[in-house]
């Protein structure tokens, strides 16, 4: 099966992905912008901060309150794969990354 990317006939990592080759590439690239899980863990957890929060104060029982722990879980879980499919997007369309920020060394 050839690769869905570059077209090579490497086999993919797989199934449905690119070869090696192109997921290194990928890879190397999505790196340029690490700061994408800051979002993604920051929304999942103002779910669970609401819903942990909120339902208590509505008169709910703990284990309902509790299962915010799975809505926020699942919410990291969604916003993830989210973002790594618009991140592949970009890097088909060879869309510009952003370079991550790092501060100077200090002598």
């Amino acid at each position: 099966m050839a690769c869905a990317r570059c077209g090579s006939t490497e086999n993919p990592v797989k199934r449905g992905a690119w070869c090696e080759t192109c997921e290194r590439d990928y890879d190397t690239w999505s790196r340029r912008n690490a700061s994408d899980i800051v979002w993604v863990v920051l929304t999942g957890g103002v779910v669970l901060a609401t819903i942990g929060m909120v339902l208590p104060l509505l008169g709910f029982e703990w284990l309902v309150a509790a299962s915010a722990a799975f809505m926020g879980w699942g919410t990291i879980l969604a916003a993830y794969r989210w973002n790594t499919r618009r991140r592949r997007k970009q890097f088909l369309a060879g869309v510009a990354l952003p370079r991550a920020y790092l501060p100077a060394p200090r002598s």
